[in-house]
């Protein structure tokens, strides 16, 4: 069985494969001070819980925009599993794409697993949106190549920026509200953030299509997906398994090179 590792900057996911079929997914917040063996004490309860031998695991992959929780995660597979784990973004680890960056060093290995995730799924050129902590906007073209894309704000991330700046306005919750017009600060304050967002999806994926130069396909991951996937039509495909999906896809070609 494989274990998949998808660290996040504020979660990180941790499934367990059986060939094609997901035996157990867990979430843990991201910390980088807890420990490989607070996580491997945590992990190896929830697994047998779940009636899954963690002996049975004999195969490890790691994605991880936070470096420091590399080393970490990488001794928890080897001490608990007795894997070596492979990890995205390592030059021994084969994506199966070309990265078209001026500085293809800097781009998170989230954005480059969900690319192969959604080449393999989904009629191309594409724009993948991952709602995270950070939104990207992401551009796969045809063959499944990477051009890059845009970052903005996560939803969250914006709120809480709202509340810390502005002695008036509190924390809310996201939500879709009934109407875009306010008439209360809370209601005011919700409505800028959604529909503000589904201002940003739509126009940004017109922008980048009129750029690219063709018609793209909308691809749409991520926590908060499903609330903005329900209010606009030019995402075609929400699919939450993207990024482990993914690993999987890369863990099987770089084991059968």
């Amino acid at each position: 069985m494989l274990l998949v590792i998808d660290s996040g900057n504020t979660n990180i996911v941790f499934a367990i494969y059986d060939g094609e079929e997901v035996k157990g997914e867990w979430r843990s917040s991201t910390r980088a001070d807890r420990t490989a063996d607070e996580y491997g004490v945590w992990l190896s309860q929830l697994m047998t819980y779940q009636g899954i031998d963690p002996l049975a695991v004999n195969a490890a992959i790691i994605a991880s925009v936070v470096p420091a929780n590399v080393f970490t995660l990488k001794t928890l597979c080897r001490r608990y599993f007795r894997v070596e784990p492979l990890v995205v973004g390592e030059p021994s680890v084969d994506l199966g794409l070309n990265i078209c960056m001026d500085r293809p060093e800097e781009v998170g290995a989230d954005r480059l697993v969900n690319a192969v995730a959604a080449h393999n799924k989904y009629p191309g050129p594409l724009i993948i949106i991952d709602f995270g902590t950070a939104t990207t906007f992401d551009v796969v073209d045809g063959e499944g190549n990477y051009h890059g894309g845009c970052i903005c704000p996560g939803i969250n991330l914006s709120l809480e920026a709202l509340h810390m700046a502005a002695a008036q306005l509190p924390r809310v919750a996201v939500g879709r509200p009934s109407q875009v017009i306010g008439k209360a600060t809370v209601p005011a304050m919700k409505s800028g953030i959604y529909w503000g967002y589904i201002g940003l999806i739509e126009g940004l994926a017109k922008r980048i299509s009129e750029e690219f130069g063709q018609p793209m396909t909308i691809v749409a991951t991520g926590g908060l997906a499903p609330l903005f996937v329900e209010a606009t039509d030019v995402i075609k495909y929400l699919d939450q398994d993207l990024t482990l999906r993914g690993l999987l896809e890369i863990y099987r070609r770089n084991v059968t090179l």
